[in-house]
């Protein structure tokens, strides 16, 4: 039984998801021209807004009724979202992001970095006004842990011998912790103390394997359905769980070429890098670990009651692994 992302996810939340949409165009309002017109460009060319519909969904699974305090979190989650975007795409010289030009390309580095500034500036102004110490202290140490991710990230560039611990603290943070911010948040906007750990634990596992899955697509996929070239993370010497396991999983030469491309970046060697990866059974593993990763956030939400949303979050963590069936 296929799932269909407008009918099993979006629905159950869909006139929520238009109010948080008309939260969000307000809140990137300024008085000055350059960061509303930077900002709606980096807002509009956003995908499916799945971390917002996830926290949307999080907070009617926790039986919240009153949703407009929900509606401003998400917006809030799709701000942080976008100026982590924003400035992951100056950070790694992006000219392409889901196939549309990066702010960074259409106007340049200096513009995109401030207007990233602003749009994390702004959803912590909204963020002050759902007046919750608990919520405003959950998400300042977890942006804080999003920056040291990116961090991580960029100090295991070029590093061959990054270990599969190494990657999972790397994409915790640069992934898995902004979809724990949103569900997590939903369960201290509703008051249900109980169900914040369940809901963190669903969305921690579920943003690992969403990134493994991720990972593995930069192999198996093409440019069209990537929105970004085929080898991109090769060409930046970014050890993922893909070479890190195809390192493990080879000898001699294949090994040696895959160590190099990862020490030397670029992709004068991507063909073969690709060849290796993809017979040497490092894909396999890695789509075995996206399977458990998911069980794993499956598992946790069964501690939540049952109702057509947390059914909802449950396909959304189905759908994503269906990428890589």
């Amino acid at each position: 039984m296929a799932i269909d992302f407008q009918q099993d996810i979006l629905a159950p939340v869909a006139t929520d998801f238009t109010e948080m949409d008309k939260l969000i165009n307000e809140g990137i309002n300024s008085k000055v021209a350059l960061v509303m017109a930077v900002s709606k460009h980096v807002v509009e060319a956003g995908g499916k807004r799945m971390r917002p519909i996830m926290c949307l969904l999080a907070a009617r699974a926790c039986g919240l009724a009153d949703m407009q305090q929900a509606q401003k979190l998400a917006a809030i989650i799709e701000m942080l979202h976008t100026a982590t975007l924003v400035h992951d795409d100056v950070v790694d010289e992006s000219g392409l992001r889901r196939g549309k030009p990066t702010a960074n390309a259409t106007w340049n580095n200096q513009t995109a970095v401030l207007v990233g500034d602003f749009l994390i500036s702004r959803a912590f102004d909204l963020l002050v006004d759902l007046n919750s110490m608990t919520l405003l202290k959950d998400f300042s140490t977890g942006t804080c842990e999003i920056a040291e991710g990116e961090v991580l990230q960029l100090q295991a560039q070029h590093q061959p011998d990054t270990s599969e611990a190494t990657y999972l603290d790397i994409i915790h943070g640069k992934t898995s912790r902004l979809f724990e911010l949103a569900t997590e948040g939903a369960a201290i906007l509703a008051g249900q103390e109980q169900y914040r750990l369940p809901l963190r634990q669903f969305a921690g596992h579920f943003g690992n394997a969403f990134q493994i899955i991720d990972d593995i697509l930069d192999y198996t996929s093409n440019a069209e359905t990537l929105g970004k070239n085929i080898g991109d993370d090769l060409m930046e010497g970014k050890p993922t769980l893909p070479l890190i396991s195809a390192l493990q999983l080879t000898q001699g030469s294949q090994h040696d070429i895959i160590r190099r491309s990862i020490a030397t970046g670029g992709v004068s060697e991507l063909n073969q890098v690709i060849d290796i990866v993809q017979n040497s059974g490092a894909l396999d593993y890695c789509r075995q670990r996206a399977h458990e990763e998911t069980h794993l956030a499956l598992n946790a939400l069964e501690q939540l009651p049952f109702s057509q949303y947390r059914e909802s979050l449950k396909q959304l963590a189905q759908m994503a692994l269906h990428r890589i069936q």
